[in-house]
């Protein structure tokens, strides 16, 4: 996989080549991943009433295994839709399929609103996932390739915040919902009906956003992967995306480390992370403290705080470091979060303090990476297939763990020891970005 040697004059300053259009398309991709943090974090904040509204009696006496269910499934939907739809990208365009990616998860969030049963609801919310998991890679690949070569990753990390952002006007959402109907059963439902406001950006995206001309330029131009086919030369007829970049043997390499640091990120969210908010709870309960619940809210919210920051500053971050070396710290970062936060941190006022740079390792910056990194590693012809499978694959793999998690915290002896047993992942992730290339300075792959 070849790569240009030019490198990026670095006392030059990094807004210099913008122009109005650079700008209008990271404004499209920032505002779809403010509706995917929004839709993320929804469900998660209304759960309790969403199934007590949905579930029969007898479902209700398991009500923490039907929250499992309906997360780990939302994620299979999201991983699916996020697989296929990086694939469409790369034959269609990454306007199009962003424009139909919004349109269609709006729709399927607008119809959750609807739903009265848990088999609807929970269908809905796959739909609504196999609807969104698309967004991400073609705003990312829409900007990384559309920006210039000295702002892309400061560009892509801007896209990034989008989702801590849309957290939290979730969380402001709801409060203000709950507020205003603090009786009512129903107030869940009008949380998707806000879901649906979506489909009005559509209309922004098809006037103010244009598609990416190195795309169009590598299919034009055949730019396939050429190990693939050696001295039989570049086929007349595109071969599959995702089979192209398993054929060849550096694109290879380069998919499944990049996944795995993706699994590492994952993992640690879902079964350290996520935990954070209950553990706070059962920190208040434990001191007597008035309001146990309120505490893992402000816990949630500082955390999301400090995610956001990693957001805005990894740009500049990793154009300075270089990529493996914020990858390998952001992990390094990440593990010693996850040992300060269950093992020495016994109050929740403690917490307050530590949450947000747990957030600012642990969501951010581990989340951050992979809209700059697998960018740069892959060609126009095939970039978001490579930064779909990177992102999504590893939610095929970790969706059990929603699912999972009571038992395990149970058979480990609680969530501080399952948190640091799962938390030990994180090593993986600092050594493995060493064994991948470095690709600070230099342009995208054509």
């Amino acid at each position: 996989m070849s790569q240009s040697t030019t490198t990026i004059t670095r006392n030059a300053r990094w807004t210099d080549g913008l122009t109005p259009a650079h700008w209008r398309t990271l404004a499209g991709g920032f505002l779809g991943w403010i509706f995917d943090g929004y839709e993320a974090m929804a469900p998660l904040l209304i759960m309790t009433p969403m199934l007590h509204s949905v579930l029969s009696n007898s479902q209700a006496k398991s009500v923490g295994l039907y929250a499992g269910l309906l997360l780990g499934i939302t994620l299979i939907g999201w991983g699916i839709g996020g697989l296929a739809g990086g694939v469409v990208a790369d034959y269609m365009g990454r306007k199009k399929v962003m424009l139909w990616s919004v349109l269609l998860y709006a729709a399927f969030s607008g119809g959750t609103a609807f739903a009265h049963g848990f088999v609807s609801l929970v269908s809905l919310r796959f739909l609504t996932g196999l609807a969104m998991g698309s967004e991400w890679s073609t705003g990312v690949a829409l900007v990384s390739e559309t920006w210039p070569d000295g702002a892309r990753a400061k560009g892509v990390s801007f896209l990034q915040s989008g989702y801590g952002w849309g957290t939290f006007i979730a969380g402001i959402a709801w409060y203000m919902l709950s507020r205003a109907m603090p009786d009512s059963p129903d107030a869940w439902r009008w949380m998707f009906v806000l879901g649906a406001l979506p489909a009005l950006f559509v209309l922004y995206l098809r006037r103010g956003v244009d598609e990416s001309e190195k795309w169009a330029a590598a299919v034009k131009g055949a730019q396939w992967v050429e190990e693939e086919f050696g001295e039989h030369g570049t086929p007349s007829r595109r071969p599959f995306p995702l089979k192209q970049l398993l054929a060849s043997p550096t694109s290879r390499k380069l998919l499944l480390s990049s996944l795995l640091l993706s699994m590492v990120t994952s993992t640690g969210l879902w079964a350290v992370s996520s935990w954070l908010p209950t553990h706070v709870v059962t920190l208040a309960q434990g001191e007597g403290l008035p309001d146990a619940q309120l505490w893992g809210a402000k816990v949630s919210l500082i955390y999301t705080a400090g995610a956001i920051v990693a957001y805005l500053a990894a740009g500049f971050v990793v154009d300075v470091i270089g990529r493996r070396a914020f990858v390998c710290a952001t992990f390094a970062g990440s593990l010693a979060m996850t040992i300060v936060t269950y093992h020495f941190v016994v109050t929740p006022q403690t917490m307050m303090w530590v949450a947000p740079i747990s957030g600012f390792f642990t969501l951010g910056c581990s989340y951050v990476w992979m809209a700059i990194y697998p960018t740069e590693l892959f060609r126009s012809s095939v970039r978001a297939t490579a930064i779909s499978f990177v992102f999504n694959g590893a939610r095929l793999v970790i969706w059990v763990f929603p699912i999972l998690a009571g038992s395990m915290i149970r058979s480990l002896g609680g969530i501080p020891h399952a948190a640091l047993l799962f938390g030990s992942i994180y090593v993986i992730g600092i050594i493995v970005p060493w064994f991948m290339p470095e690709t600070l300075g230099l342009p995208l792959p054509d």
